[in-house]
């Protein structure tokens, strides 16, 4: 099994050959580039169609994804229930077979999460009857909206040369394309409000106002704590620019505080619909339902609350809460320095890492203090978080990579070594990309995880086969879940779709005798499977029913 972090720093060898070979290397921006560069709107909507061909071009290799992640499954139901025409769904009559991680069964049905992932989501199954066609196309507007970004702080060519580097890194292979947890969407969220940000200021045009707010409430409907983090300094900066330009930037800001207010009532009413109270977000509601770890290393545990599934209580009080004790075990530093790792290996790994050389002396441009300023306040903020998983700082993804442009350039500058070192990079990491696939296409095997950059899990495959196999019976089915003394508890897989009773296949809990069979009557149309994931084969059996209890049969489908 091959670890794709340690391909990566054997392309840093590329690199020094590169200053060997400085002359023939390609200019980083020849004429056609630049000329192309110049043409702003076409350059980033290049970007963002490479980023739909390249991986439209890969999908032999990698196909559509198979959720895994409970959180998928949670932006799955909420992507569900919006395309269905409905903000929650009512809860069901016997919602306690049906509990799962990170959705809501009581007071209405729903995921816990804010609703701009799932927004995209549904517009994949209303456009083509598919999810992840919502994660394809948030990953192109991801890389539209970064370009556009960027040709707010720098030259044409290079904001082009930084959507290039955003595609090759994220676009492509990364979680945030191949599964449906998220990270485009707020990725859009913070480059729309850093990119409206200096056109504000120069321009003050309303349509910079608008776009700035729009930035904002993507921000608080996909990542709001992060996305808070993100704006504090764009916010001051904006305060200030208000008060130096006085009446006309006031009226300038004018629609961007009704179209914030709208989106605030929005959301309101969206927590209405969910939790019955338009102050309570469904994310707290859940957490006070079912969670021992707190969100932040300062909060103290909470007291366990009366679990009705053993493997849901393993998770909350096993898992969830190591990772809180892990904090102070290891210690804080080293705790947070373990968090930062998470995100310079997917976001920056070696290779991107090179041209933070010149960071001192990008250091010394004030108009660059704002992006600093977001980057370093989202860090501090993020250091305080439990866990950190890198679509967490999702907001500053564009911020991230100015940085690195802005680097480049200074690179570029510094003598001919600079200049052969700005050359490879981008030659680099785009060699880089395409060997990994030449690799995978030749029947090669990596070593996936979440922080990595390329290459996620493929999904639960093996329950994604046994959904499959069951949809091409005849019939509605129901599947008792019993899950074996040595069963994962992150593997999951008692997840429904919005409407349960709709549903061609219902997943429940198997619970005590009196229990299921009330629920085998509810479901009375339906043939009923027994299900051990843990098991060899696991294949369902069918439940045959007998007077007091419900035994198994052998026959298989």
């Amino acid at each position: 099994m091959i670890n794709p972090h340690a391909v990566e720093s054997c392309s840093l060898l590329l690199v020094a050959l590169g200053l060997a070979a400085y002359k023939w290397l390609p200019p980083i921006a020849p004429r056609w580039f630049s000329a192309f560069a110049a043409r702003k709107w076409m350059a980033a909507l290049s970007v963002g169609i490479a980023a739909l061909a390249i991986r439209a071009v890969l999908l032999p290799i990698h196909p559509p994804p198979e959720p895994a992640i409970m959180d998928e499954y949670s932006y799955l139901l909420a992507g569900d229930t919006f395309a269905s025409g409905r903000a929650a769904n009512p809860p069901h009559p016997f919602w306690i077979h049906f509990e799962t991680f990170c959705v809501l069964s009581q007071p209405t049905y729903a995921s816990k999460y804010p609703p701009a992932q799932g927004l995209a989501l549904a517009a994949g199954i209303l456009l083509a009857h598919s999810p992840w066609v919502g994660v394809w196309l948030s990953v192109a507007l991801m890389c539209v909206a970064i370009v556009w970004m960027l040709q707010g702080w720098l030259p044409p060519r290079w904001a082009l040369l930084g959507g290039i580097l955003v595609l090759l890194r994220i676009a492509i292979g990364s979680y945030w394309i191949d599964s449906y947890w998220g990270g485009a969407v707020a990725a859009i969220g913070g480059a729309l409000l850093y990119g409206a940000l200096p056109r504000l200021m120069r321009c003050g045009r309303v349509r910079d106002g608008l776009l700035l707010g729009l930035g904002l409430a993507i921000l608080a409907n996909s990542r709001p704590f992060e996305g808070v983090l993100v704006s504090i300094p764009a916010m001051i900066a904006v305060a200030v620019w208000v008060f130096r330009r006085g009446r006309p930037a006031a009226r300038t800001l004018a629609p961007t505080l009704a179209l914030l207010a709208t989106a605030g009532a929005a959301m309101l009413a969206y927590n209405h619909a969910v939790t019955g109270s338009p102050w309570r977000l469904p994310y707290q509601v859940h957490e006070a339902q079912y969670a021992v770890a707190p969100l932040f290393w300062f909060q103290k545990l909470r007291p366990e609350p009366a679990y009705h599934h053993a493997v849901m209580r393993a998770v909350w009080t096993g898992g969830a809460a190591d990772t809180y004790l892990q904090n102070f075990r290891e210690g804080l530093a080293a705790a947070s320095l373990e968090k930062l790792g998470h995100l310079w290996t997917f976001f920056l790994g070696p290779l991107l890492t090179v041209p933070l050389l010149a960071l001192p002396w990008a250091l010394r441009q004030k108009r660059f203090r704002v992006v600093y300023a977001a980057i370093g306040v989202c860090l501090l903020g993020m250091l305080l978080e439990i866990d950190i998983v890198p679509h967490y700082a999702a907001p500053a993804t564009g911020l991230i990579y100015l940085v690195v442009v802005q680097c480049l350039r200074h690179l570029r500058a510094s003598g001919w070594a600079g200049r052969a070192v700005a050359r490879a990079i981008p030659a680099v990491l785009a060699c880089t990309v395409v060997f990994f696939y030449a690799l995978e296409a030749r029947g090669a095997t990596f070593l996936h995880e979440h922080y990595s950059w390329c290459f996620a899990k493929p999904g639960n495959l093996k329950r994604a086969r046994v959904l499959k196999q069951l949809e091409t019976l005849p019939g509605r089915h129901l599947v008792m879940m019993r899950y074996g003394p040595h069963h994962e508890p992150y593997d999951e897989w008692v997840q429904n779709r919005a409407d349960i009773d709709g549903a061609e296949v219902v997943w429940a809990r198997e619970m005590d005798v009196a229990r299921n069979r009330a629920l085998l009557q509810y479901f009375s149309s339906r043939r009923v499977w027994l299900l051990d994931p843990d098991a060899p084969d696991s294949t369902p059996q069918p439940y045959d029913e007998t007077p007091g209890q419900l035994s198994l049969v052998t026959k298989k489908p």
